[in-house]
């Protein structure tokens, strides 16, 4: 076994050894590192725009800037907007002209985490921006649309990355392996777990595969198996039993459960996560999922409640935030169930893309110019708050190819009887029977 540490030389950490020197080694994002994706042609073009790299953490958001300054012959200068402020920027804008002058070098600037990075902050990149100066590069783990400026993203092209497959991080840590445990076994199902373990992290794989290579080291054991990996790494692993069993069945139950309406069952599954060490806010997403997904309109308030327990976490940590997660895990298992709005959404979706462009009705358009209203925009538009109850009855809100008028147009939400959606029900139907009485006066003109 080859020693990650040579006595009197100082190794770097395992995943910064495997950080890839070329394009061709990058693990993961085939859907932009692929022949004729969006960044392998920027990267053969030698033009490399500024840009965002959007994606979970571990992806290789560093690792692809370092590789577009290599190939762009660039000055690398990577700052982290966890640390710096504005006199880093300055103190980096100043380098890129002193590189520009001297050896007619461009400068690649990289911000990690620039979502940290105040409005004031990020406003100060923008004129280096504009003049070529520095070629920008920030990565986020946030949505840039609610992170980043306005103005920076629209001299940036943002490019999202994904989180590695299974298989992806597999090859990963057979490299890892081949470099520093190459007489080292692993047994399949020890294998299985690492992997799931990584969750999608190329970072926390070689970490953990590093720590776990050392151990194994220094036990002198050369196969790695479900015991050594019990006794030397549990502390990391509890997220899985001791039957191995996978991450995401555990998500599955809880899910279930939530659908169920079974909250004892919720709650243990919930807490045995937490016990096991999965993140809290990964959960406290599924959680919103569920909310949205199973419950719906039959209680609109259990969304805002799961976004609320996510929002508590953020602020306290744990374990009080921990106890709002477990709240609204309770209150969805007990509130009333309906995919309606969900299956409504997918019906909606499904019926536009497979549907032809058809233009807005006349009466629905908006009529701000002359020329607009000379030209019937907006004509005969019942304006809803001067009818009775509210409601304009008879009038269609489709485009007029979808309503013969004699047939109601699609129907995608169908409310169930439970919860707030059996008023929604009932409210809709007499909704509707106003349309047909409308309708029959109508035809009786």
């Amino acid at each position: 076994m080859n020693s990650l540490f040579e006595p009197n030389t100082p190794q770097a950490p395992l995943a910064e050894r495997l950080r890839p020197k070329t394009l061709d080694e990058v693990v993961g994002q085939s859907h932009l590192l692929a022949v004729n994706k969006p960044l392998r042609l920027a990267f053969q073009s030698g033009k490399l725009p500024s840009m965002i790299l959007w994606g979970p953490p571990g992806v290789g958001k560093t690792t692809l800037a370092r590789l577009i300054a290599n190939t762009a012959d660039a000055d690398f200068i990577p700052i982290s907007a966890v640390l710096s402020g504005i006199k880093d920027i300055r103190e980096a804008v100043e380098r890129a002209e002193l590189t520009l002058q001297q050896h007619g070098r461009k400068t690649i600037l990289f911000v990690d985490e620039v979502h940290r990075f105040n409005k004031g902050q990020q406003d100060a990149f923008l004129p280096f921006v504009e003049s070529g100066l520095i070629t920008f590069i920030g990565a986020t783990t946030e949505n840039p649309s609610f992170e980043v400026n306005s103005a920076l993203l629209s001299r940036a092209q943002v490019f999202v990355l994904n989180a590695l497959s299974e298989p992806e991080l597999a090859l990963l840590l057979t490299r890892a392996q081949q470099l520093v445990a190459e007489n080292v076994t692993i047994a399949d199902d020890v294998r299985e777990q690492i992997l799931a373990y990584a969750d999608g992290d190329a970072r926390r794989l070689l970490n953990f595969a590093e720590g776990l290579f050392n151990a194994a080291e220094g036990a002198g054991v050369t196969a790695i198996d479900e015991a050594f990996l019990q006794t030397t790494m549990a502390s990391k692993l509890r997220r899985f039993d001791k039957g191995g069993e996978a991450f995401y069945d555990q998500i599955s139950a809880l899910h279930k459960s939530v659908r169920g309406s079974n909250p004892d069952a919720a709650l243990y599954w919930f807490l045995r996560m937490i016990d096991g060490g999965a993140d809290p806010l990964y959960l406290g997403r599924r959680i919103v999922r569920m909310a949205i997904e199973d419950i719906g309109l039959a209680d609109p308030r259990a969304q805002g409640m799961a976004l609320e327990a996510c929002q508590i976490f953020e602020r306290l940590g744990s374990p009080e935030g921990e106890l709002a997660l477990s709240n609204a895990v309770i209150y969805l298992a007990v509130a009333p169930k309906s995919n309606a709005s969900y299956n409504a959404y997918n019906q909606a979706k499904a019926f536009v893309a497979q549907d032809k462009s058809r233009p807005v009705p006349l009466h629905l358009r908006n009529a701000p110019t002359k020329l607009m209203k000379a030209l019937d925009y907006g004509k005969d538009y019942r304006y809803a708050h001067n009818e009775p109850e509210a409601y304009a009855a008879g009038v269609d809100y489709f485009p007029d190819e979808l309503y013969d008028g004699k047939n109601f147009p699609p129907q995608f939400y169908m409310p169930t009887p439970r919860g707030l959606e059996g008023k929604i029900t009932e409210k809709l139907a007499h909704l509707r029977d106003l349309d047909r009485r409308a309708l029959d006066k109508k035809a009786k003109k």
